[in-house]
């Protein structure tokens, strides 16, 4: 499947991140949807059904961390997600990983560093 049917949520509270993160995907190809807080992220990977779901660890309301545990109740099937965060911490990954984070990428990052993630991961 190429990456014309693909729609990827993208949870961050920085606006400069959304947007570059934004720009980059949809000139791949890609449907993109946006959430600024964790609150508003998991409403809408309920409501949109994304592909896959790129996730700031670090956000108000509900981390990034939250986003995933409480994912994880309420989905049977685990949508692909990469971590974004500008934690160095292993522990961090470690409990992500643990998680199903399918990718950890510190920031800040290449562009072509995510964008490759997400080609791997949605066209396995």
């Amino acid at each position: 499947m190429n990456s014309k049917n693909k729609k990827i949520l993208i949870v961050d509270d920085d606006s400069e991140i959304i947007e570059t993160v934004s720009y980059a995907l949809e000139g791949a190809g890609y449907a993109v949807v946006v959430a600024r807080d964790g609150n508003q992220g998991l409403a809408l990977a309920e409501r949109e059904n994304p592909d896959l779901m790129i996730l700031d660890m670090m956000m108000p309301k509900r981390s990034g961390f939250l986003v995933l545990e409480k994912l994880r109740r309420v989905r049977e099937n685990l949508l692909p997600v990469i971590m974004i965060t500008g934690n160095e911490g292993s522990r961090h990954q470690a409990y992500a990983e643990l998680l199903g984070v399918c990718d950890y990428i510190h920031k800040p990052f290449p562009m072509d560093r995510l964008l490759t993630a997400v080609d791997d991961l949605l066209n396995k």
